[in-house]
């Protein structure tokens, strides 16, 4: 019996990167996973997102579920379209009755500009955190309702680093923090429920578009090492998107996630306390790398304690 066989999950930007290796692994748990996004083999996307016009589809991520032992559904949808995301929800209660788990990793309009504040223009900027906000906003509204019926669940954000420095633009920053503050509100709210939010963080991921811009692939990734933007981002500790996978995997299958309630984890911290690899095998800890590379992300002042709890369900 495979730990999560006969819970469903939705995985909320699954078509590629971090979201499809959630995906597969939750798969490989024995999860029902409903795959969204908006690239899909009859409907392209044709946003102005900077991974439109990629080759990856929701169904070729449903189909690795599948084959990684799991049920795979892919269910294009918008998750800016209101009315899109409400139909998604409602076709879940009506196939499965329940939701188990919801990954939220839906990501919104690039970043066009690293100037300062008062030169960035004002409908871009309110374009670009609308983009990025609302559509996690929504889902959990819907993720949360079926859940608090059941009185059981767990709402999983995925944020960009362990850190709560400064992200290098203001509009980046203020979507960063709030998108790390999310999972805490949610868990204040759902905590009389029994229902756990909480946030995860991966190193730095070897996604298809990162692999194929430094012109490797996943059998021959160490190749790129030596490249000089990789070098200066870590490159030699990176993780493929399933070491996350199933560091989110093993949060679902726990009968005490809800005691990490409000809290953000590592992808590394979290293969130290459950013990699992990443699919080629390697334990890559970008926590003891990232001190020893890049302290500036690490220091005292800026980052949370990977230990990190805000909420503890019992005691709210």
């Amino acid at each position: 019996m495979k730990p999560l066989q006969g819970r469903v999950a939705l995985v909320a930007g699954a078509t590629r990167g971090g979201g499809r290796g959630i995906a597969r692994m939750l798969g490989e748990a024995g999860a029902t996973v409903y795959c969204t996004g908006r690239s899909s083999r009859t409907q392209p996307n044709i946003s102005t997102h900077h991974y439109a016009g990629r080759p990856e589809t929701i169904e070729e991520t449903a189909e690795m579920v599948t084959a990684a032992g799991g049920v795979g559904i892919p269910v294009r949808v918008d998750h800016n379209v209101d009315a899109e995301v409400a139909s998604l929800f409602k076709r879940i209660a009506r196939e499965q009755k329940r939701l188990d788990v919801l990954v939220n990793i839906l990501t919104g309009h690039p970043v066009t500009s690293w100037s300062s504040f008062w030169k960035q223009p004002l409908d871009q900027g309110r374009a670009f955190i609308d983009s990025w906000l609302w559509s996690h906003v929504t889902t959990s509204w819907h993720a949360a309702s079926l859940m608090v019926k059941r009185k059981t669940g767990l709402l999983v954000e995925v944020v960009e680093q362990p850190g709560i420095g400064y992200h290098g633009q203001f509009f980046f920053d203020l979507m960063e923090s709030s998108l790390k503050r999310f999972s805490y509100g949610l868990a204040v709210e759902l905590a009389t429920h029994n229902v756990t939010a909480l946030s995860v963080t991966p190193g730095f991921m070897r996604t298809e578009a990162i692999l194929e811009g430094y012109g490797v692939t996943e059998a021959n990734w160490r190749d790129a090492i030596d490249h000089p933007q990789a070098k200066g981002f870590g490159w030699a500790s990176s993780e493929t998107p399933c070491f996350l996978g199933r560091g989110v995997a093993a949060l679902a299958a726990d009968p005490n996630v809800h005691k990490k309630s409000g809290g953000l984890f590592g992808s590394w911290t979290l293969s130290d306390e459950y013990d699992f690899t990443d699919i080629d095998g390697a334990r890559p800890h970008w926590g003891r790398y990232g001190k020893e590379h890049f302290p500036q992300f690490f220091d005292a002042k800026s980052t949370i304690p990977y230990e990190w709890r805000l909420v503890k369900a019992a005691s709210v």
